[in-house]
């Protein structure tokens, strides 16, 4: 490996030498072809080498079992097929474009932006020759089903919502550079007058709370908490880049607190702003600022991390190829925008194959061969070369599940919902075939696949959403279906994959498991959710999915209070089964937020057109709490500089909702796009007949829960909080869909 970092090094330096040595002009203004070409050759070479040495590193960590939290997290958030050939494409053109900006600059050029200085057939061949130009490639479009990528949705721009393309930037990026570095990468370097403070600080002060004072949610249920997460990852998914060494000195970023491309560790020097005296000071003025201190990577008397020099391994969003001309970086999802159910069908040709039974000719979808759930299937295992949910319990060797979203196994209750709607994709395969003796596979298949579609829309508009909003505002903010538009961007927001977040705050510490009476009478009932990560075992030997699905229905969610955001489950221990040390989610998310050059708190309360605070009275009468704005004062010194997330949360929540004015109103954006952008929207005309829509509109959660499971008492509306026996009934008792709408003629 040495060896070949050293002739990649040299390869660099020659090619750079025999450039310097060229006819290259020292003016930016003309640009040879022929430097153009060498960059990118250049940049293929680094970025292979760097993805090489970090899947070989990763690999041999798995494989003796030293893998630590973040190889988990990283392991579950790579790309894989299409994903990866885009973002490398990506990774090409972005090291190629900052190796011609070096040596044009190197020429004595001043500070420029290197694509003004390209012309249009140089894009056009850095684009091919990266590979991003293959990725406007048109499709034929269909009006019978939607694509498992989501292309042709929209007819005009087919592209629009589709997976592996950029996200949605309601408002412009901002980067320390104003092109790609976050905030907080250069040390000294300030945002709006502010050193921005260091993230775990913030989860510190902030965030962090003693147990004690966890208060359980007495209007939701876990389960309501579990289907933000289900319907998050049919949504978005934001992959890191492949490479966890830098790019152009082959540095591994787990080994030093090196800052890197495309590594972020989490650290900034942090010099907190003059302390709040006045109620009515203007902390936009960058006077208030305290002198400079030294550099610290870890703040003091952090109660986890005794090492001051110390810092937590962060990887960068992989970018996605620049659109135009437009440098500025953005990232990528790799999921359809659309509410379409591809947690269970995949966003991807390759692995929607992979997830069919390809051994009859029933339109099913693959099922586990070698273990059952009291008779009922569970899901089918991936064939990962080094298996990390094998670390987690090495005696009873359960690899991890594939679903249609890579994040299947994170948790036994992700894992439970994945499991309960292949077998209801298959149920109802199965009951379409004896109706339609005549269909075949593939129209099994699609009309299987199209009802559960329809199943998680009307689930996630009827019911879910005015849970999160209160039912008064989702009445006037989404109000009824009005009919596609074609005009609409159903694109999932760079804020939204920040935002939707949110339901971090509501989540338990403890995995609670329940027998057929809703009783804690196992002895492993209450799991801490640290011991339960990547734990695919604990379904296979541990009695299945139905005293998972119990614990969700008849637990209540955690509540969100100013007080105490995120357990310490998620905020001290995430993933620390594999290591002494686990992560923290909140620094995380912040850390990502600066990552995606997301704009600050006041900035999107603009967007949302809601008052921006200035000062100390001014946030204290937005978050209704004057002590908790002075916390934010004292860190940030600007509510401007506030990260998304954690101002977000910190909003006191609105009549009859899980969220405060801001989050409320990010949400209705989204999900309004995501309805009215989509041409397959099950209430749109054509979609399913009148018949058939009259026969959804029934559907439930708790009645899939009845039909797929040995659950027979359930709860009539699933995301409240339910304390058995009061709000369950018999299965019976909740309606089925009548699928003689769909009898052939």
């Amino acid at each position: 490996m040495k060896l070949l970092l050293a002739l990649v090094g040299l390869l660099a330096t020659l090619i750079l030498a025999r450039l310097s040595e060229g006819t290259t002009p020292a003016s930016p203004r003309v640009v040879e072809t022929s430097v153009v070409q060498s960059c990118i050759t250049e940049a293929k070479l680094l970025v292979d080498a760097a993805y090489n040495q970090t899947e070989r590193s990763v690999k041999q960590r798995l494989h003796t079992g030293l893998a630590s939290p973040m190889d988990l997290l990283s392991y579950f958030k790579q790309p894989v097929a299409a994903t990866r050939r885009v973002i490398q494409a990506a990774d090409y053109m972005h090291v190629a474009l900052g190796l011609l900006e070096e040596k044009l600059q190197l020429q004595g050029s001043r500070s420029f932006n290197v694509t003004d200085v390209l012309t249009k057939p140089q894009m056009r061949l850095l684009s091919q020759a990266s590979g991003c130009a293959a990725q406007d490639e048109a499709e034929k479009c269909s009006d019978k089903y939607r694509t498992i990528t989501g292309r042709c949705n929209n007819k005009k721009r087919p592209w629009l919502g589709a997976s592996n393309q950029a996200l949605a930037r309601w408002l412009p990026a901002e980067y320390e550079d104003r092109l790609s570095l976050p905030f907080g990468w250069t040390p000294g370097k300030r945002r709006n007058g502010f050193l921005l403070p260091l993230v775990r600080a913030v989860s510190n002060q902030i965030v962090r709370f003693p147990s004690k004072r966890l208060t359980s949610d007495q209007g939701r249920s876990l389960m309501f908490m579990q289907w933000g997460q289900f319907i998050d990852h049919d949504l978005d998914f934001v992959p890191e880049s492949p490479a966890r060494v830098a790019f152009t000195v082959g540095v591994d970023c787990e080994r030093t607190c090196a800052q890197l491309p495309p590594c972020f560790p989490i650290k900034a020097v942090f010099t907190p702003p003059t302390p709040v005296l006045s109620l009515g000071s203007d902390f936009r003025s960058p006077s208030l600022s305290s002198q400079p201190r030294p550099p610290r990577r870890i703040p003091p008397n952090d109660p986890r991390i005794m090492n001051q020099c110390d810092c937590i391994p962060f990887f960068r969003s992989a970018p996605s190829c620049p659109q135009n001309k437009n440098k500025v970086r953005n990232q990528i999802n790799a999921l359809t925008s659309f509410v379409d159910a591809s947690m269970v069908y995949g966003s991807e040709d390759a692995l929607a194959l992979r997830l069919r039974n390809q051994t009859n000719q029933l339109g099913l979808l693959a099922v586990n061969t070698r273990f059952h759930d009291n008779g009922r299937a569970l899901l089918p295992f991936d064939n990962l070369h080094e298996d990390p949910c094998l670390l987690t319990n090495r005696t009873a060797n359960i690899p991890c599940f594939l679903a249609g979203d890579s994040r299947s196994t994170e948790t036994p209750k992700l894992a439970a919902m994945h499991t309960l709607f292949v077998r209801e994709h298959n149920r109802l395969a199965t009951e379409l075939r004896h109706l339609n003796p005549q269909w075949t596979s593939d129209k099994l298949y699609q009309e299987a696949r199209k009802i559960v579609g329809a199943m998680v829309q009307i689930i996630t508009y009827r019911d879910f959403l005015p849970l999160v909003l209160g039912k008064a505002r989702a009445r006037k903010t989404l109000g009824p279906y009005q009919g596609y538009r074609s005009n609409v961007d159903p694109r999932v927001a760079n804020v939204f994959t920040l935002a939707f977040r949110f339901g971090h705050t509501m989540i338990q510490p403890v995995m609670f498991r329940l027998d057929s009476r809703y009783q804690a009478s196992a002895p492993n009932s209450r799991v801490p959710l640290s011991s339960a990560f990547f734990a695919s075992w604990r379904i296979v030997h541990e009695g299945g999915i139905d005293p998972i699905l119990r614990g969700l229905m008849a637990t209540p969610a955690k509540l969100n209070r100013q007080d105490s955001m995120l357990v310490d489950e998620l905020r001290d221990r995430l993933f620390q089964q594999v290591r002494r040390i686990g992560l923290d989610l909140a620094a995380l998310n912040m850390q990502r937020s600066r990552d995606h050059g997301l704009p600050g708190y006041n900035a999107w309360r603009r967007f949302c057109r809601l008052s921006q605070p200035r000062n100390l009275a001014q946030l204290s009468r937005v978050l209704k709490n004057q002590g908790l704005a002075r916390k934010f004062l004292n860190l940030y010194g600007t509510p401007d500089n506030i990260d998304i997330w954690t101002g977000a949360i910190a909003e006191p929540l609105l009549p009859g909702a899980r969220v405060g004015p801001l989050l409320a109103c990010l949400f209705e954006n989204q999900f309004r796009r995501a309805r009215n952008g989509d041409r397959f929207w099950w209430q749109k005309q054509g979609v399913f007949t009148k018949t058939q829509r009259r026969a959804l509109s029934r559907i439930s959660l708790s009645r899939i829960v009845c039909d797929n499971t040995g659950i027979t008492t359930v709860p009539r509306d699933i995301f409240r909080a339910n304390i058995y026996p009061q709000g369950f009934v018999p299965c019976t008792c909740i309606p089925s869909l009548n699928l003689s709408a769909w009898r052939g003629r």
